[in-house]
């Protein structure tokens, strides 16, 4: 959890950084610079979408993904959360009247990359944290600016990165068996396309729900755990 942990707490430090030097920054030097940032993204996402040669696989995690999340209502849910922190938190005025974006946004651009990924599998499996620390210098720089354009909602994205990517340790210290290259491989790919679809949101290309589409990250590890069952089953 040592590398969760540290990244946790660099978004905390940039986030406090950002808002220090907000109002400082004169607005269209924050537009140019929210572009550049989504353009990053946009380059971010599709090289991690090719991580996988297994096109069908990731195509229907994502597809089947997308029906789970609009089902389950998960991107209104982080939209909810990110209302409630704010009634709690923020202040009404010009600096803080986008918590909620600034979270969400926030919270999807640290969670769903192949780094959180590959990271937290990582330090799971073998105790192994430097991808993560490597991803917690990122974040750091990307919360400072993330924090001057959006406010404090961004700090708050801290919560949801500590939750996610612990879960996936933990989760990785139990199915150690499971976890091969091949599935890691096609839940990075997966991570990849919604990384691209949140840089087109940031350009205003899209207004992708992204957060619906989360779980079809897990996919393809329970096709790789049914298929292993059908395998064993056909066997005896």
């Amino acid at each position: 959890m040592l590398g969760t942990i540290v990244n946790a707490l660099a978004i905390i430090g940039g986030s406090l950084l950002g808002l220090f030097f907000s109002k400082g920054i004169a607005d269209n030097y924050r537009d140019i610079v929210m572009s550049g940032i989504g353009l990053s993204v946009v380059l971010i996402g599709i090289k991690s979408a090719l991580t996988s040669d297994s096109l069908i696989i990731v195509i229907f995690s994502v597809i089947i993904g997308a029906l789970i999340g609009e089902f389950l209502k998960i991107e209104d849910r982080l939209e909810a959360l990110g209302k409630f922190l704010e009634t709690r938190v923020a202040t009404k005025s010009a600096d803080t009247s986008s918590f909620a974006r600034g979270f969400v946004t926030a919270s999807l651009v640290f969670c769903v990359g192949s780094m959180a990924i590959i990271g937290s599998l990582e330090s799971g499996l073998t105790g192994n944290h430097q991808t993560l620390f490597a991803k917690s210098v990122l974040d750091g720089v990307t919360s400072i600016v993330f924090a001057a354009a959006m406010g404090i909602g961004v700090m708050f994205s801290s919560v949801m990165v500590f939750l996610y990517q612990g879960l996936i340790t933990l989760t990785a210290v139990f199915m150690k068996s499971y976890l091969v290259p091949e599935t890691i491989g096609q839940m990075s790919s997966v991570g990849g396309l919604l990384i691209l679809a949140i840089g087109l949101n940031m350009l205003k290309v899209t207004t992708i729900r992204v957060g619906n589409l989360i779980p079809g990250i897990f996919l393809p590890l329970i096709y790789f755990l049914l298929r292993g069952w059908l395998n064993f089953t056909l066997l005896l």
